[in-house]
This record gives C-alpha cells, structure tokens and sequence, in this order.
C-alpha cells in the first residue's frame, strides 16, 4: 500500500472490544508490542476486522509524542512504544525522529527543532512513542 503515512505496522488482531459506537482493535506486532485502536464498529464491520486477521495500522508522524521521562506522570494514550533513536534529521523547523523498536519495526516522528534542543534527542537514545488510539487508521487486504 502506497500511503501518505509514514508510520506502517503490519501486526495481527489480538482483541476487538465492540461498543455500542466505537470499537477497541488490539493488534501485535512482531516485537510482541501492541497497538490499539478505536475506530467506528461499523469500520469493523465493513473491514471485517477479527481476531487473527493481519492488519496494516497507519499513524502520521506528527501524531506521535516523543518521550524522554514521564517523571512520575502516567499518560491517557495507550500507545507507547519504547525503542532506540536511529535518524536524527533537522529541517528548518521541524526534525524527523525514527525510532526502532524492539521487533525490529521502526516509527518516525516529526517534533519541533526546539523540542529536539529541549529533550536532547540524540542518536542512540531510548526513548518512548506515545500517540492516541484515535490516531491509528486500519487497513485489510481486500
């Protein structure tokens, strides 16, 4: 699939929680990380989404939060994704960060140039990816 977002996790459903509207898809990925994702119950329905199937979960890099340390705090976002920085690329404004996380898969993310100084994102480093589970789009192979 050829597709505007960067961040493409092949992973398999672990779970779907079906609510009267939205629905909860689990997915896991070959590290045995999970994603989630809440989508529409009808999208479930329409993408025949069950547990077993393989998925392609789609995030846009500027959705993902780049954590150093959570200082005691926890966080609503459900994703989080720990890995190890491997690209540190600056722009004008902003720089792309990518990640690998430990299933070999990798996630980029695009954070403001200030927000690199502030953080000290660095090559090497562990960092955690946070994003919401409003932010995955789903897609099957038809």
């Amino acid at each position: 699939m050829k597709a505007s977002a960067r961040n493409q996790f092949i992973g398999t459903v672990s779970d779907v929680q079906i609510g009267t509207v939205n629905a909860e898809v689990y997915i896991t990925l070959k590290g045995e990380e999970t994603i989630v994702a809440s989508i529409t119950k009808e999208s479930v329905e329409s993408l025949d989404i069950k547990t077993g199937i393989e998925v392609l979960a789609l995030v846009k890099a500027p959705q993902i939060i780049i954590v150093t340390d959570f200082g005691g705090f926890k966080v609503s976002a459900r994703n989080q994704l720990t890995g190890v920085i491997t690209l540190v690329k600056p722009g004008a404004v902003n720089t792309e960060i990518d990640i690998e996380l430990k299933g070999g898969q990798a996630i980029a993310a695009t954070v403001t140039n200030d927000s690199v100084e502030t953080l000290g994102l660095r090559k090497g480093e562990t960092v955690t990816a946070i994003f919401k589970a409003g932010s995955v789009i789903l897609a099957v192979a038809s």
